[in-house]
C-alpha cells in the first residue's frame, strides 16, 4: 500500500474536523478565523495527501465520506493532544487567543461581570475573553455560524429552526414590572392586567427577548400593550429611562437587584412572563482549552432558578 508523500499537518486536520463538526465550510472557516478559500485549500491538500475524497459537498453543507469518517476518529485523538500542547505553550509564553463568548444583553450586563472576574482571578495569567453582546436571536446565529465558541441566550416561545446546536440549561428568569419608587403602582401588591395593557410603559425594542416573551403571553389572551413611553435597545438604558420618565417598565428579574432602592419589583395579577436562558454550543470538541474551562466555570456557578419577585 503506497504511503502518503508527507504526513498531514495539524492545521489541515483541524480544518477537516471543524468542517465535519459544523457541517459547513463557511462556519468552519469563521471558527478557525481563516477565509473560506484558505480553508478549502487546506482540505484539498489533505485529500491529496490522503489520496482519497474525505468530504461529500452539497448545497446543504458537507458530510464525511467513509474514508473521512475513519480519518475523523483518529484525527480527533491527535487534536486532543495538540490542544494540550497548545495550552502548555500558551502557559509558557503567557499569551493565548481570545475566547469569543456571545451573550444576550441581560446576561452580559447583569450576570457575567462577576463570574468573568472570578474566572481570571483563579488563573495565574491573563485570559482574554471577547464578549459579544447581542439579542438572543443573533447570539444563536453567532454560535451556529462559528463566530463565537459558545453563547448564552434566552429560549423563545416559538421553537427555532433546527440548527444542530446543543442547548444546556443555564438559569431561569422572569420578566417583571419595574416600578420607580414613589409611583402609585409601588404601593400595590401586584399590577392589574387591564391597567398594565392600557398604561404607556418603558419597553425594550421589539426584537428583544424580554419584549417578545411579554407580547406572546398577552397575545394568547387576545391583548397587547398600548404605545410605549419609550423603546430602548438595552436593559441598562431601560432602567435609566424608567428613572428619568418616572414610568414603569417591563424588565428582566435578573436586572433588578433586591437592594435596588430606586425600583420596586411587581408582578401582574394572574400572569407570569417566565423564560429560560441556555448555553448554546456547536461542537464541544472544537472549543479551545480556555473556552472549555470558561464554559465549565459558568455552568458550575448558576442554579436554574431565580428568587421570587417581591
Amino acid at each position: 500500500m503506497p504511503r502518503p508523500v508527507r504526513t498531514a499537518d495539524v492545521a489541515e486536520l483541524r480544518a477537516f474536523c471543524a468542517a465535519v463538526d459544523l457541517g459547513s465550510l463557511g462556519r468552519a472557516a469563521r471558527l478557525l478565523r481563516v477565509s473560506q478559500p484558505a480553508l478549502s485549500k487546506r482540505l484539498r491538500t489533505l485529500e491529496a495527501v490522503a489520496g482519497a475524497r474525505l468530504l461529500d459537498r452539497s448545497p446543504r453543507g458537507v458530510t464525511p465520506t467513509a474514508a473521512g469518517t475513519r480519518l475523523y476518529v483518529e484525527a480527533r485523538k491527535l487534536l486532543v493532544q495538540a490542544e494540550a500542547v497548545d495550552e502548555l505553550m500558551a502557559g509558557l509564553s503567557g499569551d493565548e487567543p481570545a475566547t469569543r463568548l456571545a451573550a444576550s444583553h441581560t446576561i452580559a450586563e447583569f450576570v457575567l461581570p462577576g463570574p468573568l472576574v472570578e474566572f481570571e482571578r483563579r488563573h495565574e495569567r491573563h485570559l482574554s475573553v471577547e464578549l459579544i453582546i447581542a439579542n438572543s436571536v443573533l447570539v444563536r446565529e453567532l454560535v451556529r455560524d462559528g463566530r463565537a465558541e459558545f453563547g448564552i441566550a434566552a429560549l423563545t416561545s416559538d421553537a427555532p429552526a433546527p440548527d444542530s446546536l446543543t442547548e444546556i440549561p443555564f438559569c431561569d428568569d422572569e420578566v417583571i414590572v419595574a416600578v420607580p419608587a414613589g409611583h402609585p403602582w409601588a404601593a400595590l401588591d401586584e399590577i392589574d392586567l387591564t391597567e398594565l395593557v392600557s398604561t404607556p410603559l418603558v419597553l425594550r425594542d421589539p426584537n428583544a427577548n424580554t419584549r417578545r416573551i411579554v407580547d406572546a403571553v398577552l397575545a394568547d389572551k387576545g391583548l397587547s400593550l398600548v404605545a410605549p413611553v419609550a423603546e430602548v435597545g438595552s436593559t441598562s438604558a431601560a432602567k435609566e429611562t424608567v428613572l428619568a420618565e418616572r414610568a414603569p417598565a417591563l424588565l428582566s428579574r435578573l436586572a433588578i437587584g433586591d437592594d435596588d432602592a430606586d425600583l420596586v419589583q411587581r408582578r401582574v395579577g394572574g400572569l407570569r412572563f417566565e423564560r429560560r436562558f441556555v448555553v448554546l454550543l456547536g461542537a464541544e470538541e472544537t472549543l479551545g482549552p480556555t473556552a472549555r474551562a470558561l464554559l465549565q466555570h459558568l455552568r458550575g456557578g448558576f442554579a436554574a432558578a431565580v428568587p421570587a419577585a417581591s
